[in-house]
């Protein structure tokens, strides 16, 4: 099931938060036509571990988030080029930009321009602070909006905070949170036909995911704490030692507290007045911990997963990503994804795909990363140019 099939979707962005919105848009069945620069395209492509790549314009970054998309170069600049913008445009129900507020405009092609010809279409923004309001011109990545959003002021513990968040959450949810507007945008538009504006900001994108620890100061006024691999909500809830290495245990509940009571064999615990209730656990948490950890150092993580699981406790290894990716958990459901001899790359090339199954099925797209501009010839002839046309508007650097 290709839910978005026959939706066409521009895209002109760049990097992560854009492009990855898009990769979801392209998982869901949508064809995803990534408009570049001429000669340097997405930026992704210069970025990634491997050098060799980035001067093919195959960066790893850019193969990470760009399967199953097509690539026109377009001078944007040129007005031959604004031209075959249009012509792409009059085909398509998406634009998905994430340049600067006022860069569309400046160039000419801004929503209130656009939609004079183009009333159907659904247009969708993502900057880091949004289109209006004093930031809105600001510069903005990920490691800015982690900083503004209060994501670091809360990551690691007293001594280590503030932290980054060690992957660009911030980009990755702002995609995210534009590929749900654009889908369910695109669910609406049969009412009426019309497209609309969507404004999507990166940084309200993170603090709106951001729910408990909000809600608690927004109705309460508690400011949250770093709090390292311990859960504010409950405890046992944490990060633990064990003879090996760490374990995660989630005993969010008075039950499971009480299986985690009977697994170390201490019973007594249950009715131990610091432990008995919830709040006397988290106020006497650090006790509670040495206890525990002094029962978990005679055996090791997977021991102590296998005996609290087996008594309904969740808890889980510490991996790295490698022994993520490698799990039989992951590598069975099919999320990582296998292209075999790649152009540009010459070589086999596995991605992740997105985390959905529908039917069974985990979605895929079809085709690898392409090329910078690989397809500019065919899409400028599915819009109708000739060939002779085709040629003037490469010798004009229009495309």
């Amino acid at each position: 099931m290709k839910p978005l099939e026959g939706i066409r979707v521009l895209d002109l962005t760049n990097v992560l938060a854009g492009p990855f919105c898009g990769h979801q848009l392209a998982h869901m069945g949508a064809e995803v036509i990534k408009v570049e620069v001429p000669g340097s395209g997405d930026l992704a492509r210069q970025l990634g571990a491997q050098p060799e790549l980035n001067k093919k314009l195959m960066g790893i970054s850019f193969l990470a988030q760009n399967t199953g998309k097509r690539s026109i170069t377009v001078n944007m600049k040129s007005d031959k080029g604004k031209q075959v913008f249009h012509r792409l445009l009059g085909t398509a129900d998406v634009l998905l930009e994430n340049f600067r507020p006022g860069v569309m405009d400046r160039l000419g092609v801004g929503y209130p321009v656009l939609m004079r010809d183009h009333p159907n279409l659904i247009y969708c923004a993502i900057s880091g602070f949004g289109q209006d309001r004093p930031y809105r011109d600001l510069p903005a990545y990920d490691q800015i909006v982690q900083g503004m959003a209060g994501v670091m002021s809360i990551t690691g513990d007293r001594d280590s905070a503030p932290l980054r968040v060690g992957y660009p959450m911030a980009d990755t949810i702002g995609g995210l949170t534009a590929a749900f507007a654009i889908a369910a945008a695109l669910a609406n538009r049969d009412a009426d036909g019309r497209g609309c504006f969507i404004d999507v900001s990166m940084l309200e994108s993170v603090l709106s995911t951001m729910g408990w620890i909000v809600s608690n100061y927004l109705q309460l006024g508690r400011e949250p704490e770093p709090m390292g691999n311990d859960n504010f909500t409950a405890s046992p809830s944490g990060t633990f030692q064990t003879g090996d290495g760490p374990v995660n245990i989630a005993a969010n509940k008075q039950e499971q507290f009480e299986a985690v009571c009977d697994v170390i064999g201490r019973p007594e615990l249950k009715a131990d007045p610091r432990f008995a209730e919830r709040q006397a656990r988290l106020e006497n948490r650090r006790a509670l911990t040495e206890i525990l950890e002094q029962a978990f150092a005679v055996h090791d993580a997977e021991h102590w997963r296998r005996a609290l699981n087996a008594a309904g406790v969740p808890a889980g290894l510490v991996l790295t990503v490698p022994d993520a990716l490698n799990h039989p958990q992951i590598a069975e459901r099919g999320l990582i994804g296998l292209f075999e001899n790649v152009p540009g790359i010459d070589r086999d090339l596995r991605v992740a795909r997105a985390a959905v199954k529908i039917d069974g099925q985990a979605v895929r797209t079809e085709t690898p990363p392409p090329l910078l501009g690989q397809d500019t010839d065919d899409l400028l002839a599915e819009v109708g140019y000739s060939a002779a046309e085709i040629a003037g508007l490469k010798a004009d650097k229009a495309v």
